[in-house]
Order: C-alpha cells, then structure tokens, then sequence
C-alpha cells in the first residue's frame, strides 16, 4: 500500500496495532472483536503481538499474531508497505517474538503453536548469552570470507556491544552475520599461570 492507504499511521507496528484491534457487528446480534495487548515489530521486517479475542466486548481468549512485513518508505513507485498476517497455530517460520510477547500467552495445546513458542524461547537463550572479550568460540560450519579465509573457530574481539573476530590463530578482522542467533559453542582455552616459589627459610641466628 502507499503511505496514503496507511492513513494517520506513520509505521508499520501504528498501522499493524490499529488494524487489528477492531469491533465488528456479529451474525445475529452481538459484537465480535479483537483487541492487541502489546506488539512489536522486529526490526521493520515481523510484527508480532498477544492479542484478545472479544465476544460482546469480554475478552474469550488470548492468541499470538504474527505479520510478515515490508517496509520500503523510499520506494520509487510509492508502494512502501505489505503485510502477510497468520495466527501462531499455522505455526509461523519467522521466530524472533521477543519475551514480553510470549509472556502474555496462556497454555495451548495446538502443536504447532507449541512448535513455534518453542523455537522462539530456543533463539532468546542462545541470544541471551554472555559473549565476552578474547572468548574463543567454534561454529557448526566453516564460513569462507572475502580473504578465502575458511574457518569455524574465532576469537571474539568485543568493544562495548560492537563485536567482531579473529581467525583462531589471532589474525585478520571478521563480522559474522548474526551471530548470536547461530548456535555457537566455547572452546574451553588452558591457560598457563606463572609459577611461584617458595621464599627459601631464613637463616638459623647463632648464640
């Protein structure tokens, strides 16, 4: 859609937000309806939410809605956004929900909804954890990098929260695309410490 189509919305998580919590007239009488507790839209590319189910305005349910988005605001042709909306039971490819959302779900038990929360825990606790400075880490594969350097083992070089590596043997400077979603393992290094002597005893005084 163009930006006009989005209306007063400036973002795909505005438009996405307002578009989904909505009520609607029932067959019979009464309303139907849908309200989003809270959302995220993951870098411009997924939006994800926990969203209530309304019946007569009373909330009956709460499921997780997943978008596939595009975003391109600079588009020559003026067509800056498309979406592609699935419930978690289709059992989403894209797996990054963040926490906040996962937490507002209740139990389910459709498999593939269970699939899919389970692979977005999975990528949290590979994302949450602790990368530290001269870390020496192997991958599952060798990546190959523009200097036809092959390699699975790096050395983390960390500054602050930018983090690039060195070849295993402390050489070249290397980014690794995504790297904590990969499932990266530690290699234990033996580290050498110094060897301290003794202090020989004093000598004996003489009456």
């Amino acid at each position: 859609m163009t930006r006009g189509r989005m209306g007063r919305h400036s973002t795909p998580k505005a438009y996405l937000d307002a578009q989904f919590t909505y009520t609607n007239d029932a067959d019979g009488g009464g309303t139907r309806g849908a309200r989003v507790i809270d959302s995220a839209c993951v870098g411009n590319r997924v939006w994800y939410a926990a969203v209530e189910i309304l019946e007569n305005g009373v909330a009956t349910s709460i499921t997780a809605l997943i978008c596939e988005v595009r975003w391109t605001p600079n588009a020559k042709d003026g067509y800056i956004f498309a979406y592609k909306d699935m419930g978690e039971n289709a059992g989403p490819c894209s797996d990054d929900c963040p926490e906040k959302i996962l937490r507002l779900l209740p139990p389910t038990n459709n498999e593939c909804a269970l699939d899919w929360r389970r692979r977005c825990l999975a990528r949290l606790r590979r994302r949450a954890r602790r990368v530290e400075d001269g870390m020496r880490v192997r991958l599952p594969q060798p990546l190959t990098f523009s200097d036809n350097h092959v390699g699975s083992e790096f050395l983390v070089v960390k500054r602050g929260s930018r983090i690039t590596f060195r070849s295993e043997n402390g050489f070249g400077h290397y980014h690794i695309r995504n790297f904590r979603d990969l499932p990266w393992i530690v290699v234990p290094q033996t580290k050498v410490h110094a060897t301290i002597f003794a202090k020989p005893p004093a000598p004996a005084m003489t009456a």
